[in-house]
This record gives C-alpha cells, sequence and structure tokens, in this order.
C-alpha cells in the first residue's frame, strides 16, 4: 500500500467532487490516519468519539451525515453497528495505488 500515492489519488478525486465539503475532507484524513495508524487493514472498527475528534466535527449528525455521503459517493464502505458498545466498521476504498516505488517524472 503506497499511502502517498493514495492520497494524491484521493485528493484528485476530492478536486473533481463538486459534491464534497471541508467537512468531508476532514473526515477522510481522519478516517485515513486511523487506518494508517492500525497498519491499513481491510477492515476496521472506529469509535465515533475519536473520529470526530480528529475530524474537528462537533455534530453528531454532521459526522453520520458526512460518513454516509463518503460511502454513497464510493470513497470508503461504511457498515454501522448500530451498538453504542461495538464501533462502526469502515472499508477504505483503495485508489491509484501500486507496489512500485513513486518516482518524480519531471
Amino acid at each position: 500500500m503506497n499511502y502517498i500515492q493514495h492520497l494524491n489519488s484521493a485528493f484528485l478525486q476530492f478536486n473533481k467532487d463538486p459534491h464534497l465539503n471541508p467537512t468531508h475532507i476532514s473526515l477522510y484524513m481522519a478516517l485515513f490516519q486511523y487506518w494508517n495508524i492500525n497498519r491499513f487493514p481491510q477492515v476496521f472498527h472506529v469509535q465515533r468519539d475519536e473520529i470526530m475528534h480528529m475530524a474537528k466535527i462537533g455534530s453528531k449528525a454532521t459526522y453520520h451525515r458526512c460518513l454516509r455521503e463518503l460511502d454513497s459517493s464510493k470513497y470508503i464502505l461504511y457498515l454501522p453497528s448500530h451498538n453504542p458498545y461495538k464501533g462502526s466498521k469502515i472499508k477504505m476504498l483503495i485508489f491509484g495505488t501500486s507496489g512500485e516505488q513513486v518516482v518524480n517524472k519531471r
């Protein structure tokens, strides 16, 4: 997993998507950081309060709306748990990565 190439590709997608706002991008970046900290598992559990803090989101409604919208826009796969003691599952969808070393073409 080349995380720099993944982030560059994700930012290109964000730039093309007129429906995203800074809150979506902040939430995606918090989820990406959490994914990175946990060594890029295919699926991982998240705790709402922790991700909201990382993304600087103060409203539960905004958090859930942005998660659903990131899911429907195919940036993530969101699997809500509906259980307050068990975090929801997230699968980060892979953008533009390969096993190759990133090389500056200039």
